[in-house]
């Protein structure tokens, strides 16, 4: 709301006929403690709901770097190669069919 040079003027003229020109400095301190105090509380509010959206922002971020932790320390190929290195061949294993051998198998589908 943005008033004008005249409106101001007309407000000023207003306020001095109502209350008189005796009580104007008291009418001017009170407003600027109304408004210092609507700044405070203005403040205040501001401060809590920062520290409220920060709360699960701040939760958000740990999980993110435990999950970065984890997937440093991941490595999928590790067992892959330790099975590889590890397996030996045992006497109840039957022997690998080739699928040309296999009456069964229908080779790659396509869909």
């Amino acid at each position: 709301m943005e008033l004008s040079i005249g409106e101001m003027a007309l407000i000023a003229i207003a306020i001095v006929v109502l209350f008189g020109p005796d009580k104007l400095p008291q009418i001017a301190r009170d407003l600027g403690a109304g408004v210092r105090k609507m700044r405070g509380a203005v403040e205040d509010i501001k401060t809590e709901i920062m520290k409220e959206t920060d709360n699960p922002v701040s939760e958000i971020k740990r999980e993110i770097e435990k999950v970065k932790d984890a997937a440093k320390d991941f490595n999928p190929m590790k067992n892959i190669e330790e099975n590889i290195l590890n397996e030996q061949p045992s006497a109840t294993e039957l022997p690998k069919v080739k699928p040309a051998d296999d009456e069964t198998y229908e080779g790659p589908v396509s869909r």
